[in-house]
């Protein structure tokens, strides 16, 4: 896959999940994706439909404001994206009440891809600075 169709893939996936569309968000991945978010009490996912529920509870709770890229590095079928997020806890987030804050950390990506989809997308955040501005 060419750089620049990983990129837009990837800006597609990430464009829903801050507007709340988390059908617009899965609908970027193979139908066997492998989702994993680092530290969330979900695990790794498997599917779809496992991923549809992350994305609904995530949008729930949180609305993206802003996604700085860092960096971006990539091989044949990955890239790596790391970026500063910032958005409003509307909800929980990571277990702690948001009370409608806003906060600011960052997020480092890595997505695989098949057959132009995502098929596999393993996010790590700054679990510290989160708690820190929600607590």
């Amino acid at each position: 896959m060419e750089q620049s169709e990983m990129v837009a893939l990837v800006e597609r996936h990430l464009k829903a999940e801050g507007a709340g569309d988390a059908e617009g968000a899965i609908a970027v991945y193979t139908d066997d994706v492998e989702h994993d978010v680092v530290g969330f009490p979900t695990g790794v996912l498997h599917g779809k439909s496992a991923a549809r529920g992350f994305y609904e509870e995530l949008t729930a709770n949180f609305r993206t404001e802003d996604e700085q890229p860092a960096h971006r590095f990539f091989s044949d079928d990955a890239m790596v994206l790391d970026q500063q997020m910032t958005g409003t806890v509307t909800g929980s987030f990571l277990g702690l009440p948001g009370n409608g804050r806003r906060i600011t950390f960052r997020i480092l990506h890595v997505f695989e891809f098949r057959d132009a989809l995502i098929c596999r997308e393993n996010v790590w955040l700054d679990v510290a600075a989160i708690q820190q501005q929600l607590s």
